[in-house]
């Protein structure tokens, strides 16, 4: 069973272009869920330590990480923290065997893209591992595309810095000219030079690019889509 999705290129890509990480310390379970995701077509990296994990690099394709709760040392807590820090683009997928309503809504204020009861079915897992890939996915094509903006942005001078960042607010040339203290013409001067350089077609673009580099936008978590039991939905609800 092969899904196809979209690659950091734009083409389509099948989960052989991708990369499932599984970390739990459980030598039984992890060599299952090996089995399973290997069966079902995925590219597959096992770790029976959450330190064999951390010290291993980014793989530069779209991934996911299976990550139990409850491990010793280091918790499944402890490194999606430190993957958050660090700033991976690898959605995680926690798992546990005890209805732990506190580690649930920890996990899930840390951006966790689900979150599975064991024992859970296999069709649970699939649907889970596809939705974090196609995430993982759009996750890197987006970086990729800030990236670009970004080195576009390192070609404007200071004083083109500031027409950008007012344009976008919003000012007319006028405006921007008086806010500045300089002529109305060096300011149009200087944006058709904003334009150019960002290969921006309108201001509409400016404004879209703004959002896409503004740091506060691109850093909030993504929320998770966990779907808890019933029971512990109803206590994470009244926390």
């Amino acid at each position: 069973m092969q899904n196809s999705r979209l690659s950091e290129e734009g083409g389509l890509m099948n989960d052989r272009d991708s990369i499932v990480f599984v970390v739990d310390d459980d030598d039984s379970l992890r060599r299952s869920l090996e089995r399973l995701l290997r069966v079902t077509g995925h590219n597959v990296e096992s770790f029976g330590s959450a330190t064999d994990f951390l010290t291993h690099p980014d793989p530069g394709v779209p991934c996911c990480l299976l990550l139990d709760i409850r491990m010793p040392s280091m918790t499944g807590l402890d490194v999606q923290r430190a993957v958050n820090e660090a700033g991976r683009a690898l959605p995680i997928i926690l798992m546990t065997g005890f209805a732990d309503v506190e580690s649930c809504v920890v996990g899930m204020k840390g951006g966790a893209a689900d979150f599975l009861m064991k024992p859970f079915e296999e069709d649970q897992l699939l649907r889970a591992v596809s939705a974090a890939l196609i995430q993982s996915s759009e996750m890197r094509i987006e970086r990729s595309a800030r990236g670009e903006l970004e080195h576009r942005l390192d070609a404007l001078t200071p004083r083109e810095r500031q027409v950008f960042s007012l344009v976008v607010k919003g000012l007319l040339n006028k405006q921007i000219a008086a806010q500045l203290g300089t002529k109305e013409g060096t300011v149009k001067l200087h944006r058709a030079n904003v334009m150019r350089k960002l290969r921006a077609q309108s201001v509409a673009d400016l404004v879209r690019f703004a959002d896409r580099l503004d740091p506060t936008t691109n850093a909030a978590p993504v929320r998770a889509r966990a779907t808890l039991p019933s029971t512990m939905g109803e206590q994470t609800a009244a926390l």
